[in-house]
Formats: C-alpha cells, sequence, structure tokens
C-alpha cells in the first residue's frame, strides 16, 4: 500500500512487504506490529493477516505510478532484509527503485549483515545509485556493530536511525554517515529516553559532520513529549546526497 506518511522525514511509505519478526530491544513495542494486528481477521483489510510476513508483488510498480519525485520510506512496516524474504523478491524491489529513479528511496533495516551482504552482491562492489538510501537502526550501545556493517557499503547515501533510542550508544564513529534520526520510542509501553543519550549523539554528529534530526520524545502518543531539544528544533537534512534532478523538484 503507497500513501503519504506523517513520519517526519519523508513523503510517501511504500510496503511491498509487511510483516516482520523481532530481533533486538528495539523491536519489543513494534508500532507497526501494534497497528497491524488490530485489523488481523478483518475480511478484504490490507492488514487481515495481521502482522505475519507477507509479500506483495502487485505493489512493486507502484512507485512508477507517482510522477512528481517524492522521499519513500520503503517497508515501513517490515524489514526488506528480512532472512525468509526470497533474494528474487528484495531483487524485484530493487528493480523497481531503479526503474522510477526520480524518487529518493530510503530503505532501513536491523538486518544490517544481511543488507551489506545483498547489495554487495548486487552491485559488485560498485557505488549503489544515489537516489537509493541505505540505513539502520540502532537503539543501543549492544547493537552499533549495524553501524561498522552499514559503513562496509559503498554509497554516500547512508543513514541512521537511532529510535527508539533506549539506552546510549557510547562514543561511536560516524564518519561517512550522512545522515541520522533520533526520537523516543511511542505508544502505551514506551520507554524513556535520557536527555543524555540524545545530546551524546548530537554533539557527535556536530564532530562527523552528520546531518542530525531529533524526531520526538516520545510517550503515550509520538507527539506527546515535542520535539525539542535543548528548547531547539534540529531539522538537520543530507541535502548534499539528494541528486540534482531530483532535488530541483523536491526544492520546488
Amino acid at each position: 500500500m503507497a500513501q503519504t506518511s506523517e513520519i517526519e522525514w519523508t513523503d510517501a511509505t511504500w510496503n511491498p512487504v509487511t510483516g516482520c519478526t523481532k530481533i533486538g530491544p528495539g523491536c519489543d513495542n513494534c508500532y507497526a506490529e501494534r497497528f497491524a494486528e488490530r485489523w488481523r481477521g478483518v475480511a478484504g483489510h490490507p492488514y487481515e493477516q495481521g502482522f505475519d510476513l507477507t509479500l506483495w508483488p502487485s505493489r512493486l510498480m507502484q512507485p512508477a505510478q507517482w510522477k512528481k519525485p517524492r522521499m519513500i520510506f520503503v517497508n515501513s512496516m517490515s524489514d526488506l532484509f528480512h532472512k525468509d524474504i526470497d533474494r528474487t523478491f528484495i531483487d524485484n524491489v530493487f528493480d523497481a527503485m531503479e526503474q522510477a529513479n526520480w524518487h529518493v528511496y530510503q530503505v532501513l533495516t536491523k538486518r544490517s549483515s544481511l543488507m551489506r551482504n545483498y547489495v554487495r552482491k548486487r552491485y559488485g562492489g560498485g557505488s549503489v545509485p544515489r537516489h537509493i538510501w541505505l540505513g539502520v537502526s540502532v537503539e543501543d550501545a549492544a547493537h552499533t556493530s549495524r553501524i561498522e556493517h552499514l559503513k562496509q557499503i559503498n554509497s554516500d547515501a547512508r543513514f541512521i536511525s537511532f529510535e527508539p533510542l533506549l539506552g546510549s550508544i557510547g562514543d561511536v564513529d560516524l564518519g561517512g554517515i550522512a545522515w541520522a534520526i533520533v526520537g523516543g520510542e511511542s505508544g502505551p509501553r514506551a520507554r524513556p529516553m535520557d536527555e543524555k543519550w540524545a545530546r551524546q549523539i548530537r554533539d557527535i554528529c556536530d564532530r562527523d559532520e552528520v546531518a542530525f534530526f531529533f524526531k520526538q520524545w516520545g510517550g503515550a502518543r509520538p507527539k506527546s513529549g515535542g520535539r525539542l531539544l535543548d528548547g531547539e528544533e534540529w531539522n538537520g537534512f543530507p541535502w548534499q546526497i539528494v541528486p540534482e534532478p531530483i532535488l530541483d523538484q523536491i526544492s520546488a
């Protein structure tokens, strides 16, 4: 299902895959699972199957139907590099992104080694097309190996989502990362985010010349705590990596 998005850092979502399984503490209170399971068993609903992993070949050509360039978050309701997704289907998703190349695609995963391995095979060591942004989710210091996997991908458009941020990430090296997004957890069981953790990432981004975006404090609802850090909004965006033809359209 392709749709506009309320996510602050993108324009639209595209879900050729839905459903997932948990692989770490960042998944414990998954918003996508909570939403999808509300509709399990409702005949004819897109989430009639709940959060079971489901491939949607009929959605592969949806980006080609959007003529105006957009920032598209790929699989907001899943993870493209889930181990049970066949490589051929991932190929089809990348084919669709390469064909409709007037958009920017934001692909985010927790399965960072699988993404790295796939991308290396697909592009044979060559650079990933600049309109395909690859990112990893990192919730705490125990999962910073995902950052190292991301750095092993030949791309200028690497980004990290520190959401939900559940602990300090430590003094990591973010050199070579274009963009960092920080956010607290939201929902009925939201775990609080310490201000020190968010400030730490902001300061590392300043040191390593990474665009810094502070999305939310979180709480019972995404906007419960607002999005001011030290009294300011932080809306950093890596404009330098947006391909020029797309940049002209997005900025218009």
